[in-house]
Parts: C-alpha cells; sequence; structure tokens
C-alpha cells in the first residue's frame, strides 16, 4: 500500500543520537498516527557505528528502511531519500530531532488548505542557540531578501520542511548547485541547499506555508560559523548567477 507520509531523515556520524533514542521518539509518535507511513533513513558515508545501528534499528521496526550513500553532506542524503520516497507527503527531518516529530501535527493541515509545501520556522524560538548561530540566521535572512527576494520566508534553514511528493520531485529534478550530489570531505551542512530548494519553488509557483515549531539547539560540530557563512554567501550569488542565466526554467 502506499503510505500517505514518507519521512526522509539523513544521518552522519549520529550514533551518539541513535543511542540516546533519537529514532525511538519518531516510531512512537509515528505508530500512533491512523495514517500510513515510512521512514527512510539515509547514511551519509558515516565513519562511526551508525551504518550498523541503523541496520538493526529497521530490521526491529516496521516502516524503517535505510539507504547507504558514500559521504555527499545533507543535500545529497536528502536527494536520495526524497527519491526513493513512495509517499504522497514527503517530509525531511534531522536525526536529533530538534524540532521533534510531534510538531508535523502543524504542518499536515495545511495541505488540506491548498498548500504544496509547508515549512517549519523557528523564528523568535531558538532555544538555547549560541549568539554566532542567530547572527548567521539574521545575516542569511538580510542576504536571501537581497539577492533573491525570498520575501515572506523568514527562516529558510529549519531541517523540517514537508512537500506534496510530486512536488519535491520536481523540485529537486531542477536543482542546480544541489540537484546532483558528489563526494565530499568532512561534514557538509550546505546552507545554499534549503535555499535552493525553496528559490525554485518560489521561482515554480508553488505556494508555501512557513508554520512555527518547536525547536530546541542541539551541539554539534558540523556547523562552523565562518566556513559555513561564506559558502552561504557563495551559493546565493550561485543561485541568482543561475536564474540570471536561465537554469532554472
Amino acid at each position: 500500500m502506499k503510505p500517505y507520509l514518507s519521512v526522509v531523515i539523513p544521518s552522519y556520524n549520529e550514533e551518539t543520537n541513535i543511542r540516546l533514542g533519537a529514532l525511538e521518539k519518531v516510531n512512537r509518535y509515528l505508530t500512533q498516527q491512523t495514517y500510513t507511513w515510512e521512514v527512510i533513513i539515509v547514511d551519509d558515508g558515516s565513519k562511526d557505528a551508525s551504518p550498523a545501528l541503523l541496520e538493526a534499528f529497521a530490521r526491529a521496526n516496521a516502516g524503517f528502511r535505510v539507504i547507504h550513500n558514500p559521504h555527499m553532506g545533507k543535500a545529497g542524503t536528502v536527494v536520495s531519500g526524497v527519491a526513493a520516497a513512495k509517499g504522497s507527503i514527503v517530509l525531511f527531518s534531522d536525526l536529533d530531532q530538534a524540532t521533534p516529530m510531534a510538531e508535523l501535527e502543524k504542518l499536515l493541515p495545511y495541505f488540506a488548505r491548498g498548500k504544496n509545501i509547508v515549512i517549519g520556522s523557528r523564528n523568535g524560538n531558538r532555544e538555547g542557540a549560541p549568539f554566532s548561530r542567530i547572527i548567521m540566521a539574521r545575516g542569511f535572512m538580510f542576504l536571501r531578501g537581497l539577492f533573491l527576494g525570498l520575501k515572506g520566508i523568514t527562516d529558510t534553514q529549519c531541517g523540517f520542511k514537508a512537500f506534496e511528493a510530486n512536488v519535491a520531485k520536481k523540485i529537486f529534478s531542477k536543482l542546480r548547485l544541489y540537484g546532483r550530489p558528489q563526494k565530499t570531505q568532512g561534514a557538509m551542512v550546505t546552507a545554499g541547499f534549503d535555499i535552493e530548494v525553496l528559490f525554485l519553488a518560489k521561482q515554480l509557483g508553488y505556494s508555501i506555508q512557513e508554520v512555527p515549531v518547536e525547536w530546541h539547539y542541539v551541539e554539534t560540530r558540523r556547523v562552523n560559523p565562518i566556513k559555513d557563512s561564506l559558502q552561504g554567501l557563495r551559493d546565493i550569488l550561485l543561485i541568482r548567477w543561475n536564474a540570471m542565466r536561465g537554469k532554472y526554467r
């Protein structure tokens, strides 16, 4: 049976969060729902015990499956997961559950109201986030508006986004910066991925609803304020350049 919901969860060296029960929380919530669902966990070439732990969890819990990728960064894992998704609605969510899966209840009703994409927003609710992350977020907001005109979206980077499946697959097929994932070195958050996805959604005329969600800061070594800010600026400029050359038509 085709599931109503597909949840795509990227995983890179998530042994600690897996052992702390992050996936049990996802399973506990979903098994209480009346709709059908699947969870696709995409391992991003992890170097720790994550791959084995994920396989063991999927064997023990119906509805979960694991895809193993070479290391390509978060964009590559999400692209792979969305391509494999079978549900009518596709959500991608971080494994650490910084936004708890129960927040999905706030997003789903908007699809019945005609929205194509519903995204979580942490604006005004970045509990525990260090000052450097807040400054990064505000800088990103300014640059997105200046170069890409992404008005009306205050938080492009929250890792809790839901799409109508056909919409997600069409958008992802048109990505230029992150549509053809390549192997990489080290952890990559690839902030430009979310921006390119939402920019394309706007270009294609899809309706987007931003919804405030609960979010808790989870310490991670994957975010480097200086390096990631520079890469984010580079991606914004490249998206603008691609748009000027008609690459997103």
